[in-house]
C-alpha cells in the first residue's frame, strides 16, 4: 500500500482523509469484494466475540454481526465501551434513513480519532454487507484494541509482534514470527499465559503434536481466569493452512491488554517510586543517623556505670563470670558497637554528599549527637574500660591463692570423709552377739588392725584444721562453710575414738562370756553322749521280742524289767543334770543379750533329742507289759482260728452221711466260732490300745488282728457258702425230671435235650442218684467264663474298625491305661501294605495269649 493519500466520496457526502500510513488498512477491502470463506468464518467468529466482550459491560450483546449492526444503535453504544466518551443522540426512528444517519454517527466519530475509513459506507453497513461490515470492525480493532501498543519503540502490530516473541523466547517449541502460522499449535498462546501465569497452565506436559489440545487449553484458561471469551475454534485453526492474521491479533491483543495493562500501571508507578525513593532515602538516613547516634550515646551511658563498679566478687568463680563478661563485651558486644560508629560517620558524609548534589542544605544532627560528641563519649568509653580490665586481672591473682587453699583444704576432706564413711555404723554393729567363739576371736583381731588405722589419720585431721584456720586468718569469703566442716569432722573423729574404745571393750566382754559358754558346751556333750547311748539301749531292749517256753523264763523277764524300771530314777536326775548344762548356757545368752547359734560344736545332740527320748523310753516302758499281753492271746487265737479252716475245708471236700447230718454238723461248726467271738473281741480290744499309742509292730508275735480277722472272715464266708450248697443241692434232689427240665429252660440250657446232657454229666452211670460233689462240679463247669483266642481277636477286630491291625492310639482310647500299656509293651509291629507306622498286630497276641499258634 502507497503513503499517497487518497480521498474517496461516499453517498453519503462526507470524506474521509487518510492521515496516518499505518492506519491505511494494510489489504484494500477491493469493491469486488473477494475473501476467503475460511477467514471470514474466523474473522465473523472473533470479531463478534470481541464486539460482545465490550458490549456485555453495557449489558447487551450481537449475535449475527452484519444484522445487529445495521440500525447502527449497537454500534454506537460499541464505540460509547470502548473509547469512554459519549457519541451524539442517536435517531430512534425505524426508516432507513434512520438507521443510515445512526450509522455515520458513528463512522464520524471513528473518523475523529484519525482513522481514515477506505470503501466503506453506511449504506454498506446498513445493508448488512458482511464484507463491509468485517471491515469496519476491524478497523475499531486496529484503532482502540492494537493502535496504542508500543514496545521498545515500536507500536501497533509490530509492537504486538515483538511484545509475544519477547514474551514466549524463553519457551521450547515457540518462534513467534507472524500472526498467523506462528500460533497453529496452540504452544504460543499457553506460553503467553504461562509467562504471566505458570499457576494456569503446566507447560512441561503440553506436547506439540497436541495442537487442538494446546488450542482448547489456552481457550478454556482464558476464558475461566483472565476474561478472554474464546474467539476462535482449534480445529479452523488447525485445519487452515494459513490462519486469518486479523482474527489472530485481534485475540492476541486481548491478552496484551490483559497483562500489559498491568506491566504499564507498574511501570508508571514505578517511575514515581523512583522520584520519591531518593527523598525517602534522604529522610531514612538521617532517621537512621539519628536513631544510631541516640542507641550509640546511649549504649554508652549504660556501659560506663558498668565497667566502674569496682565492688569484688568474693569467689574465684564469680570473678571468673566477670572477666568473662568483659570478655564478651570485647568480643560480642563491643564490635557491633564500632560498626555502628563507622556507619554513622559513613552515613553521616553520605547524606551531605547527596544533599550537596541535590542542592539541599546540608543536615544538622540534634544537639549532642554530632560526629564530633559521639567521638568523645567513644573516647572515656575506652579509658573506663582500660581501668576495668586492669583491675580484674589483680583481683583475680588474689582470688586465686584463696581458691587453693581451699581446694586444697577439699580435698583432704574429701579423702577424710571417705574414708569415714560407713565406720561409724561399722564400729556400732553388734554383729558379735550372734557369733561364735572363732569369729568373735577374728573380729578382735580386726579390730586391732582398725585402731592402727585410725591412728595413721589422727595426721590428715591434723592438717585440715590447720587449712582451715588459715583460710579464717586470710579472711576467706567462704569460711563460715569451711569451719562448719572442719568441725563436723574433728567431731566425728572423736566421736570414732569413743566408738573404737566401746566395740574394744564389748569384744573383751563377749570374748569372756563366750569362752564359758564354749566350756558349757563341751561339758554339755561330755554328759549328753553317754545319756543318749543309754536311752537308745533302753528303747532297743523294751522294742526287743522276747520268746519264752517256761514259767521261769517269763519271771526272769519280768524281774529284769523291774530292775530296769528301777533304774528310771537315776536317769532322770542324769537327764536333769544334762539340761541343766543346757539352761545355764540360754541364761548366759538371755542375760547379755548373746544371739546363739543353735548348734553346739563338740555334739550333734541337742536337748530337744534328749528331752525327745527320755519321753519315747518312758513311753515304751508301760507298752512292753501291753505288747506282752496282746501277743499271748493272739498266739492262742491264731492257731484256734486256723485249725477251725481246716476243719471247714475237710467238711467241704470229704463230706458224708445224710443231708440232715451234713446240715447239722455245720451248724455245729458255726456255733462254736460264735461262741468262740468274745475272745476275738478282746484281743481286738487290746490290739486296739496299742493302735492308739502308734505302735504297730509287734515283735512278740507273728500274728496281726487283720490277719486273724481276714482268716475269721474266710472262715464265716467258707461256712456259709457250704451251706447254700447243700440247701441248693437239696432243692435241686427233690424237685421231678420234668420240673428239672422246666426250671433248667429259662436259665438257657434248652429243653429235653438240654436236661439228658446235664443228666448224662451228673449221673454218668445213670444210678438215677445225683451227689452232691457231682453237682457241685457241674455247676463250677458252667458258670466259669471260657474265653477262646477267637473271641478275643474278633473283640480287638471291633476296636480297631475291623481293619487286620489296631493302632496305639486306638488301644489307649478304647482300654484302660494299665491294659493299654500292657498290650502295647507286648503286641509285635504288623507288616503288612497300606498299614500306617506303629501299627500293631493284635491277632498273633490273642494267640499268643492262650499258647495258640498264628492263625
Amino acid at each position: 500500500m502507497t503513503a499517497v493519500e487518497t480521498q474517496i466520496t461516499y453517498t453519503n457526502s462526507y470524506t474521509i482523509q487518510h492521515e496516518d500510513a499505518y492506519m491505511t488498512q494494510e489489504e484494500d477491502w477491493d469493491r469486488d469484494l473477494l475473501l476467503d470463506p475460511a477467514w471470514e468464518k474466523q474473522q465473523r467468529k472473533t470479531f463478534t466475540a470481541w464486539c460482545n466482550s465490550h458490549l456485555r459491560k453495557a449489558g447487551t450483546q450481537i449475535e449475527n454481526i452484519e444484522e445487529d449492526f445495521r440500525n447502527g444503535l449497537k454500534l454506537m453504544l460499541l464505540l460509547e465501551v470502548i473509547s469512554g466518551e459519549r457519541l451524539p443522540k442517536p435517531d430512534k426512528g425505524k426508516m432507513r434513513f434512520h438507521k443510515i444517519a445512526n450509522v455515520n454517527k458513528a463512522l464520524d466519530f471513528i473518523c475523529s480519532k484519525g482513522v481514515k475509513l477506505v470503501s466503506i459506507g453506511a449504506e454498506e453497513i446498513v445493508d448488512g454487507n458482511v464484507k463491509m461490515t468485517l471491515g469496519m470492525i476491524w478497523t475499531i480493532i486496529l484503532r482502540f484494541a492494537i493502535q496504542d501498543i508500543s514496545v521498545e519503540e515500536t507500536s501497533a502490530k509490530e509492537g504486538l509482534l515483538l511484545w509475544c516473541q519477547r514474551k514466549t523466547a524463553p519457551y521450547r517449541n515457540v518462534n513467534v514470527q507472524n500472526f498467523h502460522i506462528s500460533w497453529k499449535d496452540g504452544l504460543a498462546l499457553c506460553a503467553l499465559i504461562h509467562r504471566h501465569r505458570p499457576d494456569l497452565i503446566d507447560y512441561s506436559k503440553l506436547r506439540k503434536d497436541d495442537p487442538i489440545g494446546n488450542l482448547n487449553t489456552a481457550f478454556e484458561v482464558a476464558e475461566k481466569y483472565l476474561d478472554i471469551p474464546k474467539m476462535l475454534d482449534a480445529e479452523d485453526i488447525v485445519n487452515t493452512p494459513k490462519p486469518d492474521e486479523k482474527a489472530i491479533m485481534t485475540y492476541v491483543s486481548c491478552f496484551y491488554h490483559a497483562f500489559a495493562g498491568a506491566e504499564q500501571a507498574e511501570t508508571a508507578a514505578n517511575r514515581i517510586c523512583k522520584v520519591l525513593a531518593v527523598n525517602q532515602e534522604n529522610e531514612k538516613l538521617m532517621e537512621e543517623y539519628e536513631k544510631l547516634a541516640s542507641e550509640l550515646l546511649e549504649w554508652i551511658r549504660r556501659t560506663i556505670p558498668w565497667l566502674e563498679n569496682r565492688v569484688a566478687e568474693q569467689t574465684m568463680r564469680a570473678m571468673q563470670q566477670k572477666l568473662e563478661d568483659f570478655r564478651d563485651y570485647r568480643r560480642v558486644h563491643k564490635p557491633p558497637r564500632v560498626q555502628e560508629k563507622c556507619q554513622l560517620e559513613i552515613n553521616f558524609n553520605t547524606l551531605q554528599t547527596k544533599l550537596r548534589l541535590s542542592n539541599r542544605p546540608a543536615f544538622m544532627p540534634s544537639e549532642g549527637k554530632m560526629v564530633s560528641d559521639i567521638a568523645n563519649a567513644w573516647k572515656g568509653l575506652e579509658q573506663v574500660e582500660k581501668g576495668y580490665e586492669e583491675w580484674l586481672l589483680t583481683e583475680i591473682r588474689r582470688l586465686e591463692r584463696l581458691d587453693h587453699l581451699a581446694e586444697k583444704f577439699k580435698q583432704k576432706c574429701a579423702m577424710h570423709e571417705a574414708w569415714t564413711t560407713g565406720k561409724e555404723d561399722l564400729l556400732s554393729q553388734k554383729d558379735y552377739e550372734s557369733a561364735s567363739l572363732m569369729e568373735i576371736r577374728a573380729l578382735m583381731r580386726k579390730h586391732e588392725a582398725f585402731e592402727s588405722d585410725l591412728a595413721a589419720h589422727q595426721d590428715r585431721v591434723e592438717q585440715i584444721a590447720a587449712i582451715a584456720q588459715e583460710l579464717n586468718e586470710l579472711d576467706y569469703h567462704d569460711a563460715a562453710t569451711v569451719n562448719t566442716r572442719c568441725q563436723g569432722i574433728c567431731d566425728q573423729w572423736d566421736n570414732l575414738g569413743t566408738l573404737t574404745q566401746k566395740r574394744r571393750d564389748s569384744l573383751e566382754r563377749v570374748e569372756k562370756l563366750w569362752e564359758t559358754i564354749d566350756q558349757l558346751y563341751l561339758e554339755f556333750a561330755k554328759r549328753a553322749a553317754p545319756f543318749n547311748n543309754w536311752m537308745d539301749g533302753a528303747m532297743e531292749d523294751l522294742q526287743d521280742m522276747f520268746i519264752v517256753h517256761s514259767i521261769e523264763e517269763i519271771q526272769s523277764l519280768i524281774t529284769a524289767h523291774d530292775q530296769f524300771k528301777a533304774t528310771l530314777p537315776e536317769a532322770d536326775k542324769e537327764r536333769m543334770a544334762t539340761l541343766g548344762i543346757h539352761n545355764e548356757i540360754l541364761k548366759i545368752a538371755q542375760t547379755y543379750g548373746i544371739k546363739l547359734s543353735g548348734i553346739n560344736p563338740y555334739t550333734n545332740l541337742s536337748s530337744q533329742d534328749i528331752s525327745t527320748k527320755w519321753d519315747t523310753v518312758k513311753h515304751f516302758v508301760p507298752l512292753r507289759d501291753q505288747m506282752r499281753q496282746f501277743a499271748a492271746q493272739a498266739n492262742i487265737i491264731g492257731p484256734w482260728i486256723q485249725t477251725k479252716m481246716e476243719e471247714i475245708s475237710h467238711v467241704s471236700v470229704d463230706i458224708a452221711g445224710s443231708l440232715e447230718e451234713q446240715m447239722n454238723s455245720l451248724k455245729q461248726y458255726e456255733q462254736n466260732i460264735i461262741n468262740y467271738k468274745s475272745n476275738i473281741d478282746k484281743l481286738e480290744g487290746d490290739h486296739q490300745l496299742i493302735q492308739e499309742s502308734l505302735i504297730f509292730d509287734n515283735k512278740h508275735t507273728n500274728y496281726t488282728m487283720e490277719v486273724c480277722m481276714q482268716t475269721a472272715a474266710r472262715s464265716a464266708d467258707g461256712l456259709s457258702s457250704h451251706s447254700s450248697l447243700l440247701k441248693v443241692y437239696a432243692t435241686s434232689v427233690l424237685i421231678s425230671s420234668h420240673s428239672l427240665s422246666t426250671a433248667a429252660h429259662p436259665c438257657g440250657l434248652g429243653g429235653e435235650v438240654e436236661f439228658a446232657r446235664i443228666m448224662t454229666l451228673v449221673d454218668p452211670n445213670n444210678t438215677g442218684v445225683v451227689t452232691f460233689q457231682a453237682f457241685i462240679d457241674f455247676m463250677t463247669r458252667e458258670t466259669a467264663e471260657t474265653d477262646t483266642a477267637e473271641q478275643v481277636m474278633a473283640s480287638f477286630k471291633i476296636l480297631a474298625s475291623d481293619k487286620n491291625y489296631i493302632t496305639v492310639e486306638e488301644l489307649r482310647r478304647e482300654l484302660p491305661p494299665e491294659q493299654a500299656e500292657y498290650c502295647i509293651t507286648r503286641m509285635t509291629r504288623y507288616v503288612g501294605p497300606d498299614c500306617p507306622s506303629g501299627a500293631l498286630d493284635y491277632i498273633s497276641f490273642s494267640s499268643a495269649l492262650y499258647g495258640e499258634s498264628d492263625l
